[in-house]
C-alpha cells in the first residue's frame, strides 16, 4: 500500500535549527575538510564552508570546472528547448546567480562530482563556453538519490517522474542489491512510479496519467531485495502495457460510435477499477491487474452513453 501522507504539525515561528551565526562552519569537520580537499583535487576553488540553517549539516561552496561535473544517470531527461531559453537568458543578464547541488561521484564515473537538480543550468554553461561552475557541495552521495523529493519548484509530470525513478532504482539497486525496497522510499517517493518508469522505456508515449491512480492505491513497497523488486515490477509494466493496448482498441471503438472527449482513456481505464467502498483497502498490485485484465477483455463499448461520459470525473491522460 502507498504510505498515507500525514499532516506536519505547527509550530512556532523561528523556533527551529541554527541561528546565523551557528551556520559559520568554525569547528573542525573531518568530513567537510575532505570534501574540501576534493574540490581543491579537481582544480576547483573552494569559496566557503557553512552549515545548513535546518539540520546544521556541513556544506562547501565552492567553484568546479564546468567538465568536472556531470549530472546524475538518472535524472530526468534534457529539455532543448529549456536549455536553449536558459542559456538565452544567462548570456542576456550576464550573470550566474544560482548554484548546482553536487555530491561526490562514485568511484568510477566520469567526473569526480555528480549533480542531481542541475542539468539544464550545466547544459546552459557548456553551451556558452563557460570555464567554471558554482556548487553548493554536500558531502554525502545519498543526496543525489533524494533530491527528486525536494524538486517542488517545478512539478515534474508522470513520465518524467517516472522514469527518473526508474532510473535512480536502478542506481540504488547496483549500488547495494540486497537492500529491501521499503528501505528507500524517501528516494523513490512511490513504488507505482518505477512501475510506471519501465513501461514508460517501453513506449513513450505510455498514457501513464491515466493508470497513475489505479497503481499508486495497489502498488506499494516489494518486500524483498530491490533487485527483485524490479524484476517483479518489470513484469507488472508489461501487463500493464497489454492492459493499455486493449483500452486503446476500447477508446477506438467509442471514437467510431461518435463520443469524443479528452478524457475517454481515463474513463475506460476507471470503469476497468474495482469498485471499492469508503475506506476498503486498495487489493494487492497483482489483483488489481487480474481484475482490470477481465473487465478490459469483456467490455461491450456498445453500452457506454453519452451521459455516463459526461458525468466523468477526472483530467486528461494528456500530462506525459
Amino acid at each position: 500500500m502507498a504510505a498515507r501522507r500525514t499532516r506536519r504539525k505547527k509550530v512556532e515561528a523561528a523556533s527551529v535549527g541554527l541561528e546565523p551565526a551557528a551556520m559559520a562552519a568554525s569547528e573542525p569537520d573531518p568530513e567537510l575538510e575532505a570534501a574540501a580537499q576534493r574540490v581543491v583535487d579537481a582544480d576547483g576553488a573552494v569559496l566557503g564552508r557553512y552549515r545548513d540553517p535546518l539540520g546544521g549539516r556541513g556544506l562547501v561552496l565552492a567553484a568546479l570546472p564546468v567538465d568536472r561535473v556531470e549530472p546524475t544517470p538518472f535524472q530526468r531527461d534534457l529539455s532543448e528547448a529549456h536549455a536553449k531559453r536558459l542559456a538565452d537568458v544567462i548570456e542576456r543578464v550576464g550573470i550566474f546567480l544560482d548554484p548546482l547541488v553536487a555530491v561526490p561521484a562514485p568511484a568510477g564515473a566520469g567526473a569526480p562530482f555528480w549533480t542531481p537538480n542541475g542539468l539544464h543550468r550545466l547544459t546552459a554553461l557548456r553551451r556558452l563556453g563557460a570555464r567554471s561552475v558554482t556548487v553548493l557541495l554536500c558531502p554525502d552521495p545519498a543526496l543525489a538519490y533524494r533530491i527528486l523529493a525536494l524538486n517542488t519548484e517545478k512539478a515534474h509530470n508522470v513520465r518524467e517522474r517516472a522514469l527518473e525513478a526508474l532510473r535512480m532504482a536502478r542506481g540504488l539497486a547496483e549500488a547495494d542489491p540486497s537492500r529491501p525496497e521499503g528501505e528507500y522510499a524517501l528516494e523513490l517517493e512511490e513504488g507505482a512510479l518505477v512501475t510506471l518508469g519501465f513501461a514508460y522505456e517501453t513506449k513513450g508515449r505510455f498514457a501513464g496519467g491515466a493508470w497513475a491512480p489505479a497503481l499508486r492505491a495497489s502498488d506499494g513497497w516489494i518486500e524483498g531485495p530491490i533487485a527483485d523488486a524490479l524484476r517483479i515490477r518489470e513484469a507488472h509494466a508489461r501487463r500493464l502495457l497489454a492492459l493499455d493496448e486493449r483500452v486503446g482498441e476500447i477508446v477506438a471503438e467509442l471514437r467510431e460510435r461518435g463520443l469524443e472527449s479528452p478524457y475517454l482513456r481515463n474513463f475506460v481505464v476507471a470503469r476497468l477499477r474495482p469498485f471499492r467502498r469508503r475506506g476498503q483497502a486498495a487489493p494487492p498490485v497483482d489483483a488489481l491487474l487480474d481484475h482490470m485484465e477481465r473487465k478490459a477483455a469483456s467490455f461491450d463499448a456498445s453500452k457506454v452513453r453519452s451521459d455516463q461520459l459526461a458525468r466523468s470525473a477526472g483530467s486528461p491522460a494528456g500530462d506525459e
